[in-house]
């Protein structure tokens, strides 16, 4: 399946307009996007709630891990450097951290308020490899860049 990101983009838009509560921005995304294409197997967002430590947030799939300090993992490995990480192939991906063992793709971009300050991260994994491009990314980036903006 292929996602139009123009009605995705539109449809959160519209669902999350003048909303300023981050949690409940995380849960409407992660719902809308993970049944916006059946590579997503996983679907979430990881909060930063400590100096160099995420927490679980809302997210749609199975269990995801609870806790994922920054210096660990592709969520980790967002956090912090703040860069995107798209990951064909999580095995080869040196300290990936295995939430669920289906896994073999993953997409995570940092989540910035509308301070420019990082909240958390969003991960997307698939059990496909290879799942995720460039476009992905991109569009992605601009869909959290929209939907976070009002978030102090």
């Amino acid at each position: 399946m292929n996602i139009d990101y123009a009605s995705l983009a539109t449809t959160l838009q519209s669902l999350t307009d003048g909303e300023t509560d981050a949690v409940a921005l995380m849960a409407t995304v992660a719902c809308e996007v993970h049944h916006a294409d059946d590579r997503f197997d996983w679907t979430g967002f990881y909060r930063v709630t400590e100096p160099e430590l995420l927490k679980i947030g809302p997210y749609q799939g199975g269990h995801g891990c609870l806790v994922i300090p920054f210096s660990r993992g592709v969520c980790g490995a967002a956090a912090r450097t703040g860069q995107t990480q798209l990951v064909a192939d999580v095995d080869a991906f040196d300290g990936h951290i295995a939430c669920a063992s289906s896994t073999q793709s993953e997409l995570v971009l940092p989540v910035w308020n509308g301070a420019g300050d990082l909240i958390g991260v969003f991960d997307i994994d698939s059990n496909q490899p290879d799942a995720f491009t460039q476009t992905d990314a991109d569009q992605f980036q601009a869909i959290l860049k929209n939907c976070f903006a009002a978030v102090k």
